[in-house]
């Protein structure tokens, strides 16, 4: 009887070890995500024989209240296999998969106050996604929570991609620079996404998806660890410190989604659609008057500021001329802004706003209009965007937030909800990083958030090397108003900061931009005088904003990509490379049967001296074949295939 005792306690010991800990693995089985809730909340992820996280704890420290950290068992837990397709509106596919395994775990802490928390992580084939749900328990008591303390714990010091903003208070227009991952200080805040090589067969990105009524994720290092643990860090709200509140919600509440992307290749992270799958099906009822598409810029880029008619009607020109949808009317349209006066209803007294509407409609063109955000705070801004769809606007971008804190980020759902009941689609500059809620709402069409082609103006930072960085790096989170289209190249010992801006790489490499660089409102940003008659021209009235099918053929972090993609049956072709010349051999696989004609873009040997140069070519292909490309230092290469059969 005593050892039938011993033996009954041995299996209950067994039955609790094992209820605490939970494995779930990616449908393809390479994936290998451990979760374990007792004394702590940790996880742990595998790729193969890839140990991309150790096990890191989950935590959240309150103002006045215990922190969430240790000490929970687990209630129930639920495991389920979810395989499914979706239509998105902006697409880089026409269909995208969302099959991924999930774990579901209700959690309630061992002793008093005995708070209860759900944790969910979905594990697809390309990554992962976890998130932490606050169950309502205490009535309608508020939290004020003082940060979220999720590690990400690495095995060796690997080489990271990562950008320092170096505070909370940011336009996100920085470059990602290549260190190690005990090289992030304590001064650093690191942006999102962070790109890692784990080893040379499995590279990973950090970022976050779905962020409502919460603060924007960041990564610090973690002082207790040895060098090689990052925590994450939430923007402070308002007039708080860094040490202060940063997010304050009620139960039941949900923080985002913490996303880890995986893949053999730094080109499967460009590949995944993880972020958006995350977020919720489209809510607008019907979304087929978001039109995605590129546009002309009215005159920021190309010179001086004129916010005079004749201007404007020059660049509507240029859509109409270019079989472009869109011209964007940019700052000073309602005179100096950021001002008490500042009136984002009533259009400066040098410009007639119904002549110009009626102007780009004659020539099939429909405008967009800038704004400064603290001007839209200031005004009732249901009532401008009613009068913005009686005037026929296209979209609204807005500029100069510079914050993801818990209020800009609600306010940016309230911009976008707002603008979709008027049927007005959104660009936001000086913004804060995707997170996939354009698949919730497609009116949110792009963003900045990126260290982008304006800095050509006033500095040499956009360089070869940081173009090449982007698509895998800020990218990855989403649609990136990069403003591409810069033709007065310039190669990179000879670029200099003049007005009209010149751009750094060549004409090749700039038409590469259009087809690499995701976003469905896609800003083009030369002067019309640049583009008429001028090599490259027939391929910008040829190449599209949104894509069929996506595919990553070659790349690496900093050095080169290639990208192909497909609109209807016609596929584009695009490479770049950094300040080495480059030669590449890409098979032409993704084609479909029967013969193509390739009307090709490149670099040739006269383009070492004169980046304006490229040589147009037209050659009869088919799949299988395999073509050459010849970039030279800061060059690139751009193609569309027609089938001729």
């Amino acid at each position: 009887m005593k050892n039938f005792f011993l033996v009954i306690c041995a299996l209950l010991a067994g039955f609790q070890v094992i209820a605490n800990d939970f494995q779930v693995k990616s449908p393809n089985g390479k994936i290998t995500v451990k979760v374990k809730a007792d004394e702590n909340i940790s996880y742990s992820v595998d790729f193969g024989n890839s140990k991309v996280i150790l096990p890191s704890t989950i935590s959240f420290d309150y103002k006045q209240a215990p922190p969430i950290r240790k000490d929970f068992s687990v209630i129930s837990s639920e495991e389920k296999v979810v395989d499914e397709t979706w239509k998105p509106v902006l697409k880089r596919y026409e269909t995208i998969r969302n099959q991924y395994t999930s774990l579901y775990l209700q959690l309630e802490e061992v002793r008093f106050p005995k708070r209860k928390i759900n944790l969910e992580f979905r594990v697809f084939n390309d990554g992962l996604a976890y998130r932490t749900e606050f169950v309502e328990q205490f009535t309608s008591h508020q939290y004020e929570l003082m940060d979220e303390i999720s590690n990400f714990t690495f095995a060796q010091n690997h080489t990271c991609w990562a950008v320092n903003y170096g505070s909370y208070t940011t336009s996100q227009e920085v470059e990602s620079y290549e260190r190690k991952i005990n090289e992030i200080t304590d001064e650093m805040v690191i942006g999102l996404p962070m790109t890692i090589k784990i080893d040379d067969n499995c590279y990973a990105a950090i970022t976050e998806a779905d962020i409502n009524d919460y603060a924007g994720m960041y990564l610090k290092t973690n002082k207790t660890s040895n060098g090689l643990t990052l925590r994450t860090a939430l923007s402070p709200r308002k007039g708080e410190k860094e040490d202060g509140v940063k997010v304050i919600y009620t139960a039941p509440h949900k923080t985002p989604w913490r996303v880890i992307l995986i893949g053999e290749t730094p080109g499967k992270l460009v590949e995944s659609e993880i972020v958006q799958n995350v977020n919720d099906p489209c809510e607008i009822e019907d979304p087929s008057w978001i039109k995605p598409g590129i546009s002309a810029w009215d005159h920021w880029w190309s010179g001086e500021v004129k916010m005079e008619q004749e201007v404007i009607y020059e660049y509507i020109d240029l859509a109409s001329k270019m079989g472009w949808p869109y011209m964007l009317i940019d700052w000073q349209w309602y005179g100096p802004f950021n001002q008490t006066d500042s009136d984002i209803k009533t259009p400066a007294s040098q410009i007639n706003m119904p002549e110009i509407l009626d102007y780009a409609k004659s020539k099939n063109v429909r405008c967009w209009l800038w704004m400064y955000n603290t001007d839209v705070f200031r005004f009732d801004f249901e009532e401008a965007c009613s009068l913005y769809e009686d005037w026929g606007i296209a979209g609204i971008k807005i500029d100069f937030m510079d914050s993801d804190d818990q209020e800009i980020v609600n306010w940016y759902h309230k911009v976008v909800k707002t603008a979709a009941k008027y049927h007005l689609m959104v660009d936001f500059h000086g913004a804060f990083k995707p997170d996939g809620w354009r698949r919730t709402y497609p009116n949110l069409m792009t963003r900045e958030g990126v260290l982008g082609n304006e800095y050509n103006k006033w500095s040499l930072r956009i360089t070869p090397e940081h173009m090449c960085t982007l698509p895998f790096t800020r990218m990855l989170a989403g649609p990136m108003d990069y403003t591409p289209g810069g033709f007065l190249n310039r190669n990179p010992d000879k670029f200099e900061n003049t007005v009209p801006a010149q751009v750094q790489g060549t004409r090749a490499n700039t038409l590469s931009q259009f087809v690499i660089y995701d976003s469905p409102y896609l800003v083009a940003c030369d002067h019309p005088e640049n583009y008429y008659g001028q090599v490259g021209e027939d391929f910008l009235k040829k190449v599209k904003a949104v894509w069929d099918d996506t595919k990553v053929i070659n790349g690496s972090i900093s050095e080169y990509i290639t990208m192909a993609r497909r609109s209807g049956k016609t596929w584009f072709l695009a490479s770049m490379t950094n300040s080495f010349e480059r030669e590449l051999e890409v098979e032409l696989d993704f084609l479909g049967d029967g013969n193509y004609r390739m009307i090709s873009f490149a670099d040739t040997e006269k383009t070492k001296e004169n980046a304006e140069i490229a040589e147009q070519k037209e050659t009869t292909v088919q799949k299988g074949d395999f073509i050459k490309i010849k970039m030279v230092p800061g060059g690139g290469f751009a193609a569309w295939f027609e089938n001729i059969e």
